[in-house]
């Protein structure tokens, strides 16, 4: 039989786990990105591989949580194959309780129990770890699912792997080789929404910094006041990100001040850190708030991996498969609420 060709547009997180995925199982993968790898929102520095809630249970959240746990698995194979560390350690996170809070954390604790299997933990504590925020009630939410990684790192080293199984990345313009999948970003929900009633989603702007502060190699992730603090492998800690709907460029502004000096409050441990790197990025929200998976309606050959706003890397593992089994094996594996239709 010979070898399955195929072309994926867009070296974002989707793009290269999709390519990579691929190309393990034997298909000859072209890879053609219009920048760089990791170029747009997955070349940032946050990296917080966090679930859902353990509530309301729905096949986005059953499938992040098979992702999440195969996460590891999928990083180490990355890793040994092209020789590249993107950082992962799943290493948890710590929530302040905030008042009133406590009898819904519990619940959510018993809900994890169920819906989690026994294979991670949602659980209220009162003891957290020095590098925590002070919470006002004096109890904690430590989960063992959530995990973290640099993203820009994850990205080079998922460019790495892919390349070593001989996969063909194309920076700028080429010939596509069979079916398409297209994994670029808010420019692709722009270009699947062109000539429908309704929007398929939108660029989302977030901003973040990095820290030069080092929490440790296994101190978990901070979640404080909608804020995300991110102890890297590296010796950095990386804090994000906003949300912005309506924003003027893609520069960093006084918003990612704010955000800085808001985790310096929370952590006095960030006071003197220094700010290593801002960054400011495009993040594709798709209108279903689920990722876009599926054929691209209208145009036989082509589809779509797309809308990964806020949990692209976690759902990566989960994605690539799916992708690759629809497009080499015709089996569609895609979730409830998933597919290309929902967004449309």
């Amino acid at each position: 039989m010979s070898m399955a060709e195929i072309t994926v547009r867009g070296a974002g997180v989707f793009g290269l786990s999709v390519a990579w995925e691929c190309a393990r199982r034997g298909a000859s993968v072209r890879l053609i990105e219009s920048r760089a790898v990791g170029a747009g929102s997955s070349g940032g520095v946050v990296g917080a591989l966090a679930p859902h809630v353990p509530e309301n249970w729905n096949p986005k959240k059953a499938f992040q949580l098979e992702s999440l746990l195969a996460a590891e698995r999928f990083w180490a194979q990355v890793q040994a194959a092209g020789g590249v560390d993107p950082g992962y350690g799943r290493t948890g996170r710590v929530q302040p309780v905030a008042p009133g809070g406590e009898d819904l954390a519990r619940a959510r604790e018993a809900g994890a129990a169920q819906l989690w299997q026994g294979r991670a933990e949602w659980r209220v504590v009162s003891t957290p770890p020095a590098f925590a925020p002070a919470s006002s009630t004096g109890l904690y939410v430590a989960d063992t699912l959530s995990a973290r990684l640099h993203p820009a790192r994850a990205c080079a080293a998922l460019a790495a792997a892919f390349t070593a199984l001989g996969g063909e990345i194309v920076i700028g313009e080429a010939a596509e080789q069979g079916p398409v999948i297209w994994a670029t970003g808010a420019a692709g929900l722009e270009a699947l929404s062109q000539g429908r009633p309704r929007v398929a989603g939108q660029g989302i702007k977030g901003q973040a910094a990095l820290l030069g502060f080092d929490a440790g190699p296994s101190a978990p992730q901070l979640f404080a006041e909608g804020l995300h603090i991110i102890p890297h492998a590296d010796g950095t800690t990386a804090i994000g990100s906003t949300t912005e709907r309506e924003f003027d460029g893609l520069e960093t502004d006084t918003q990612l001040d704010a955000l800085i000096d808001q985790a310096r409050a929370l952590v006095p441990a960030l006071a003197d850190a220094p700010v290593l790197a801002r960054w400011a990025g495009l993040r594709p929200r798709a209108r279903s708030r689920a990722p876009i998976l599926g054929p691209w309606p209208g145009r036989a050959g082509h589809f779509i991996a797309n809308g990964g706003f806020k949990i692209g890397f976690g759902m990566a593992p989960g994605v690539a498969q799916v992708m690759a089994d629809l497009v080499l094996d015709g089996h569609n594996t895609i979730p409830e609420g998933f597919h290309v239709e929902d967004s449309l």
